[in-house]
């Protein structure tokens, strides 16, 4: 219980904005909560009815005990006997009944006519007090509910948007080291159980400690004008023990509900993964193997589920078998100090009636504990900070002036791992087009990475017209730079939206004209939904080379300074190619372009060449320099194109 108020106290400090609304359920809840301590103090009153009509003699009695003796109050008193079935329905209809012949009693109403019968004052009270006090108990109870279920729902899906916001904001380190499908699954389904949770146990929550405290306030006068306050003592000594289930098996809830939570992130990992490369799972025929081992990672979230809900299910029965011991205690102890019966129902009533919200509070408790673990994992999301760090004052140019370098700059992706990039330097002035070749590995990507600043250099910097890149707001960085990566990612929307993904507010016809440059409009077109046409998931109803120029027109309808293409052109056929390629090359005029290319033929006009090996740069120049140099690059030439003098 002493990590359940932490995590709560997080999750009520996003009910601020709508703290009205909390008041107002609140205040519900207080008045159904408070709402029994009248009821209780007819308990009395019925089983002394009871007695008399028994014959049994009863001795006087004080305080809220005593029964009015009126004559004309005891038929109508002897009425709510009759019309209650047992002592404990004084909850509800006997309580209400009697209220109100104590209400006529005040008014100096008679409650009965010469013959017996009931006087219509008393029938008119009777018709119109009682549904008023039900009506007025359901609408409490309907503004408490909604109004707190209403701030519970608010307060996780504003839970919901923060968490979605600061694993936007996460760097690319972070998404590298994470699991896809565990975030996925915290965002929705860890949500979701805090929501039920929430939406559905804080308004319980608030009204059950008003009725126990009702309980109590009235077993306290009633003891206190009695001269029983050893009896309540002794109730008081016994009643905490019904508490001790809740405690002992609410860590068990907690503790099985956390790895059923692991096991269902699991779950949506494997499943996520497996729908993304279906595919692989298609083309290797492994369609069974997948399933075996969904349903080896089902089962284990299955039995965390049952052992969570053996814990659950043993507080209700545990918490009776020792509230039934506790009472017969209570019983004999009666017995023993001679206490009279009404005196008893006096004290037990309420508390067998306080017995219901205690008992609804052991099942809040089960829903809370299975929320506070699920509330801890998006916690620990939202204090996870990854983030690339901004500078106090950062700078925020408009546009690029001048140039770029790369000093001494050095970087691994994993502190154990070897250094990506090795004392990296080179200059880019602005509207040159440089390009990078090496094997796999080399280090090309990562220096695409660091200029758009998804990562920071371990060590050296690279400035930005003279600025160290964290030195510049990374919003304006990034409206510098257009990038059309190897892999490349569509939206499951229309064709349209993703080429005018990151420009928000182009028209149509610009859409269309950064397509025709791009080579796309034509394959577009060739379908009955043109550019209204819905890529899939991923883009997985186009064919790759398609999707790639769907990629090529985003960045040229975007139109920025920089553009970073990193393998832009791979899955292109020659003819393709050869037109996507002199669009490109016009768009580029006055604009500084970083290419990554295997394929050499495609950077043979770039202005400057890098030959990069292990995250060191060997060789630099143009195609006819490193060509002639007879080195790395020539090599790489000979591998792709056979050793010609031109390089292919």
């Amino acid at each position: 219980m002493s990590t359940l108020f932490p995590i709560y106290r997080r999750l009520f400090a996003y009910t601020k904005p709508y703290r009205f609304r909390l008041i107002v359920g609140l205040l519900a809840g207080c008045t159904v909560g408070g709402s029994m301590f009248g009821m209780f103090q007819f308990a009395p009153e019925i089983i002394r009815v009871l007695q008399e009509q028994s014959g049994i003699a009863i001795p006087p009695a004080s305080g809220v005990a005593a029964v009015a003796a009126s004559p004309a109050s005891a038929p109508a008193a002897t009425l709510a006997a009759v019309t209650t079935p047992a002592p404990a329905a004084a909850h509800s209809s006997a309580g209400t009944l009697g209220m109100v012949n104590k209400i006529a009693t005040k008014l100096h109403l008679p409650t009965t006519r010469p013959d017996g019968g009931l006087s219509w004052q008393f029938m008119l009270l009777t018709v119109i007090g009682l549904p008023f006090c039900v009506l007025l108990r359901s609408a409490a109870t309907y503004i408490n509910h909604y109004q707190l279920r209403w701030v519970g729902s608010k307060v996780v899906t504003d839970l919901r948007d923060r968490l979605f916001e600061t694993l936007q904001g996460q760097s690319l380190r972070f998404f590298s080291k994470c699991d896809i499908g565990q975030l996925i699954s915290r965002c929705t389904y860890d949500a979701t159980m805090v929501e039920n949770a929430i939406s559905t146990t804080v308004a319980d929550l608030v009204q059950a400690p008003f009725e126990i405290l009702a309980a109590v306030v009235f077993i306290v006068m009633f003891a206190w004008q009695n001269h029983l306050l050893s009896l309540v003592v002794t109730l008081f000594l016994i009643f905490p023990i019904c508490i001790i289930p809740v405690i002992v098996l609410g860590r068990y809830v907690k503790r099985y509900t956390t790895r059923a939570l692991e096991r269902i992130s699991d779950l949506v990992s494997r499943m996520q993964e497996n729908f993304t490369g279906i595919r692989v799972v298609k083309a290797y025929n492994t369609e069974a193997q997948e399933a075996e081992r969904f349903r080896a990672l089902n089962r284990g979230y299955f039995r965390s589920i049952i052992r969570a809900l053996r814990a659950e299910l043993l507080m209700t029965p545990l918490m009776e078998l020792v509230a039934v011991t506790s009472a017969c205690g209570f019983i004999a102890y009666c017995y023993a100090s001679g206490v009279r019966l009404e005196q008893i129902v006096a004290i037990g009533a309420p508390a067998i009636l306080a017995y219901r919200p205690i008992k609804q509070l052991a099942k809040i408790n089960s829903s809370l504990q299975r929320s506070m673990a699920a509330a801890e994992r998006l916690f620990t999301l939202l204090d996870t900070n990854m983030q690339l760090p901004e500078a106090k004052t950062p700078v925020r140019p408009e546009t690029f002036t001048r140039e770029i370098a790369f000093e001494d700059v050095s970087f691994r992706y994993d502190p154990s791992a070897p250094l990506t990039l090795d004392a990296v330097r080179f200059r880019v002035a602005r509207g040159q087009v440089i390009a990078f070749v090496g094997e796999t590995g080399a280090g090309k990507t990562t220096i695409a990475n660091l200029l758009a600043r998804f990562y920071d250099p371990d060590q050296g910097r690279i400035t930005l017209d003279g600025a160290d890149l964290r030195q510049i707001a990374i919003p304006n960085l990034r409206r510098l730079i257009g990038v059309v990566n190897q892999e490349t990612i569509l939206f499951n929307d229309t064709l349209a939206v993703n080429i005018a993904y990151g420009t928000p507010g182009a028209t149509r016809e610009q859409i269309m004209a950064a397509a025709v440059k791009a080579n796309a409009h034509e394959f577009i077109m060739a379908e009955p939904e043109g550019y209204e046409r819905v890529v899939g998931e991923k883009g997985f109803r186009l064919s790759g080379g398609q999707r790639q120029r769907i990629a090529i027109a985003r960045a040229i309808l975007k139109n920025p300074p920089i553009l970073i293409l990193d393998e832009a052109t791979s899955a292109l056929d020659t003819v393709t190619e050869k037109l996507v390629q002199e669009a490109i090359f016009e768009l580029m005029q006055d604009r500084t372009v970083f290419a990554i290319a295997h394929r050499l033929s495609t950077i043979q006009r770039a202005d400057c060449i890098h030959v990069l090996d292990r995250g060191r740069i060997l060789e630099s120049g143009s195609h006819a320099e490193l060509y002639a140099a007879n080195g790395t690059y020539r090599r790489l030439c000979d591998t792709q194109f056979g050793d010609t003098p031109e390089g292919g």
